[in-house]
């Protein structure tokens, strides 16, 4: 393909007509090996910005970056393996409860995570708050650990798709982000590279998600449902609420030890109850014959019976992690300074900007400002307030921790208008949304 073929089309993309599969193709593994300038290929993604590509070409385009890198091999697990992908939120702690509880009930669990990403925590970075715990196993180690415990969950070791990185880049620094098809095919790209027989795929929507209006988040589940559908794949979409933090903790350690209290059948209510729909969706792709609905019912007594604590303890420990902390989770350090956010009025809490709350516990050092710094596992937030409750001047409305007075003042300054008071109660929140097959 030559420069000037290639700007042909572009033009073609302008005008909105259709790319063909192996104009896709052509395009993408060109691009990875150098041979399409980034002046050009950024005027592709802005024509796909402005007019959108259809679902084939979509599948084409994700297909031809998971095809850009290696991609794993998961036949030599037994069973049904369902991979489980966040779209990312303010104290999602997903995983850390879902992974164990589905492995529990006899589905295994073979998980590729990432690390935090803007305002959002990462799997990866709330497991290594664990002592001990290693992410960086070899693919002997990790296909060990699956077949021993049915579940392990480690960083992306293999080079996947990494034609979707050489792209992200270009798009983060184009103004191309913001695009459902771009969005779409670097999510499934991944996520079909890494192996797993059915893919659930976790849609935050509201203010604490990436996509905040619910619409969009509903055209990105339905494209990448039609991705994995294209590429052979059964694939589910749950859209979930993050209008307010998901639990009470935001935080490394904080929410780890809230997983736990979750494991152990306690935990905050809203929390349980996306995981408990999550890990029911996730047992209905994995066992035959089960319904959403019998699998909700059998992750709950799963859930409540203990067994996925053991098994949490069990992943823990198979990943060379300290047992004993998840046992006993006094014995995690605790950030030296904390402070309290109080309320100033008087009413209910109607509304929440979840994504400047995000934003504060990375200034109290719970994520990365630059790729360079260090996270303090410490450090974070304890919401003691829920959209919805009754508050009073003075009364508590969370607690921020941190390593130094100056990163707390900063923090609260920076959640002070993260919340909204009204005289009415406001209608409770749908935690879980939508569901997309």
């Amino acid at each position: 393909m030559q420069t000037g073929r290639f700007v042909d089309l572009i033009h073609k993309k302008k005008e909105g007509k259709p790319l063909e599969r192996q104009e896709i193709r052509n395009m993408v593994s060109r691009y990875a090996a150098g041979e399409i300038p980034d002046y050009q290929m950024s005027a592709m993604l802005m024509a796909i910005c402005f007019q959108g590509m259809d679902d084939e070409e979509l599948t084409a385009l994700t297909l031809a970056m998971r095809d850009s890198g290696d991609t794993a091999d998961l036949s030599g697990i037994p069973g049904i393996k369902v991979d489980k992908h966040s779209t990312g939120g303010v104290g999602d702690k997903t995983t850390l409860i879902v992974g164990p509880l589905v492995a529990a009930c006899g589905v295994p669990v073979a998980k590729m995570s990432g690390r935090g990403l803007g305002f959002t925590g990462g799997t990866l970075d709330k497991l290594e708050s664990i002592p001990g715990f290693r992410i960086d196993l070899t693919e002997e180690e990790f296909f060990r650990a699956v077949r021993s415990a049915g579940i392990s969950v480690i960083g992306q070791t293999r080079n996947l798709a990494p034609a979707d990185k050489k792209l992200y880049a270009l798009r983060d620094v184009t103004g191309t982000v913001e695009s459902i098809p771009l969005i779409a095919s670097s999510i499934m790209s991944k996520k079909l590279a890494a192996g797993s027989d059915k893919i659930l795929l976790d849609v935050t929507t509201g203010s604490g998600a990436f996509i905040k209006d619910l619409e969009q988040s509903r055209e990105l589940a339905r494209r990448m449902v039609a991705i994995g559908k294209g590429a052979g794949r059964e694939t589910a979409a749950m859209l979930t609420s993050m209008e307010e933090p998901l639990g009470n903790a935001v935080g490394n350690t904080l929410e780890v030890i809230e997983a736990i209290e979750t494991l152990r059948a306690g935990g905050p209510e809203d929390l349980r109850e996306v995981c408990l729909a999550l890990a029911g969706m996730m047992l209905s792709l994995g066992k035959e014959g089960i319904s959403y609905e019998e699998g909700r019912k059998l992750a709950e007594e799963t859930l409540d019976s203990g067994a996925a604590y053991r098994k949490f303890v069990e992943m823990v420990e198979g990943q060379g992690g300290d047992s004993a902390y998840i046992e006993d989770p006094d014995m995690f350090q605790r950030a030296a300074c904390k402070r309290e956010l109080t309320v100033r009025e008087e009413g209910y809490i109607s509304r929440m900007d979840t994504e400047r709350i995000g934003i504060a516990a990375g200034i109290l050092g719970a994520g990365r400002e630059t790729k360079e710094s260090v996270i303090d596992y410490s450090a974070g937030i304890i919401m003691k307030k829920k959209i919805g409750d009754r508050v009073r001047c003075g009364d508590v409305m969370a607690v921020l921790y941190s390593s130094s007075e100056e990163k707390l003042e900063r923090a609260e300054q920076c959640m002070q208008n993260s919340y909204t008071v009204s005289d009415l109660r406001p209608e409770p929140l749908k935690l879980v949304v939508d569901i997309i097959r």
